[in-house]
């Protein structure tokens, strides 16, 4: 994804509640290892487990 449509997905990703969140994360088509990296680290802590459920 190029760097302009990320710098929006982010903005959206720190907006967004956890669902959304985690739909954003698993649905979000072209992301590079270092974007998904970044928006991890965006990702609250205490809500790991939601997302991981969402991966498998």
């Amino acid at each position: 994804m190029d760097y302009k449509d990320f710098e929006k997905l982010k903005e959206r990703f720190s907006r967004a509640n956890t669902d959304e969140k985690v739909s954003l994360y698993v649905n979000t088509p072209g992301l590079t290892k270092d974007q998904y990296r970044e928006l991890l680290e965006m990702y609250p802590k205490k809500d790991w487990n939601l997302l991981d459920q969402a991966l498998w």
